[in-house]
């Protein structure tokens, strides 16, 4: 009766065999729980049907998702055995250009883009909207929001192309949510390959297999033996990039956060936005007054600490490449210099990128980055935080 049952499993690309099904047949028979069709046992039903079916708990999910499409008449929003073209996932730009008109925007060099910007804060009188030259919303100038630009300085309101090279508004971000639990689960799955247990601390476990043998080595007179509790000593540095583009993923990583708080007792995190330069934060609150000199964090952890970024790495290059560089103040030393810096001083490093990765491509901010970083930048993906801590295990 519940071969329609497996084959669900099996399209939601569960690693389900016939031997398992099997099983759970038997387990029906010797009546471990009740039958599937009652209402009351269903939960039961749902936990052996799990245990069964189910030997790794990154696919908890998936078996979740097929069993509610399954038993509680959950409809099939989505075909599991087909993938999501990236066509449909792509936003459509908020001003559609021809090519020609693409093309006659020329990207302004740095020295350029601000000596125009100077001349047209004394020129301008009004607010001006469309347009290819005043500083205002919507059209193709270099200054102002809501249009379309390579390169340009974004004067308030909100980015859209991704690639200003300025920012001038208030910026007011949110510290992430370290008690984030919901999805954190198979993200601490994955995490788990970077752990490397040791004993440390007071005698507080039992020693199972040293007690067994000192008991028979004393005759059988029970002698209790116990041991410092084993603890993952791995050390890790988190940083992490916050606000501007970065705000259409903080719900994945808050759970990313939550979940590296609860796997490693030795973590240090601190904040940075877009890229990192001469100092980080703690508490985006107070970032202003409350500024870690980024020279005295390459100072204070040793080069034993596992250095992991979690960034979209999406920017203007000049972020990255230039002095002064920077959306938000004029920085002494580039981007990539302080980057350089701390990969080198930690030599096990990662950085964790939630955009997709079939974007990466065409965002040469991110190609700049995982140069960078050696190539070694990985999707915030279970796939790719296993192969980040692959990596950072070795």
């Amino acid at each position: 009766m519940l071969i329609d049952f497996f084959y669900t499993l099996r399209a939601a690309k569960l690693p389900v065999s016939v031997r398992e099904y099997l099983t759970l047949l038997e387990a029906l028979q010797a009546h471990v729980v009740g039958p599937a069709s009652d209402a009351c046992s269903i939960d039961d039903f749902y936990h052996l049907a799990r245990t069964v079916m189910v030997k790794d708990e990154k696919h908890f999910d998936k078996f979740d998702k097929a069993f509610g499409a399954y038993f509680k008449g959950v409809e099939m929003l989505t075909d599991f055995t087909k993938e999501v073209p990236l066509e449909w996932l792509e936003k459509i730009l908020q001003k559609e250009l021809t090519p020609e008109q693409k093309a006659a925007i020329e990207k302004m060099g740095w020295d350029e883009l601000m000596e125009t910007l100077k001349k047209r804060l004394e020129e301008q009188k009004e607010r001006h909207e469309g347009g290819n030259k005043w500083i205002g919303t919507g059209g193709t100038s270099p200054f102002g929001n809501g249009g379309y630009n390579p390169q340009g300085i974004r004067i308030g309101g909100k980015g859209g192309n991704k690639s200003a090279v300025k920012v001038w508004d208030q910026r007011a971000y949110k510290d992430y949510d370290d008690s984030q639990e919901l999805g954190t689960r198979n993200i601490k799955v994955a995490l788990r390959r970077l752990r490397r247990f040791a004993r440390e601390g007071s005698q507080d476990e039992l020693d199972l297999d040293g007690t067994i043998r000192k008991t028979a080595a004393n005759a059988g007179y029970l002698d209790i033996l116990m041991r410092p509790e084993r603890h993952n000593n791995v050390k890790v540095l988190l940083l992490m990039d916050v606000g501007g583009t970065m705000d259409e993923h903080i719900a994945r990583v808050e759970e990313m956060f939550s979940a590296v708080k609860a796997e490693f007792k030795h973590l240090d995190f601190y904040y940075f936005h877009n890229c990192v330069y001469d100092f980080m934060w703690k508490n985006n609150k107070r970032r202003y007054a409350e500024k870690f000199p980024t020279w005295d964090i390459l100072r204070k952890y040793n080069k034993d600490y596992k250095l992991i970024f979690i960034g979209d790495a999406t920017m203007s290059p000049y972020e990255i490449l230039q002095k002064g560089g920077s959306v938000e103040y004029n920085n002494e030393e580039a981007g990539a210099e302080w980057l350089q810096r701390l990969t080198h001083t930690f030599p096990k490093f990662a950085w964790i990128n939630p955009e997709p990765q079939g974007v990466w491509q065409y965002r040469q901010s991110i190609s700049i980055i995982q140069q960078l970083m050696s190539n070694r930048m990985f999707p915030l993906t279970l796939k790719g935080l296993e192969d980040a801590m692959r990596l950072l295990s070795k």
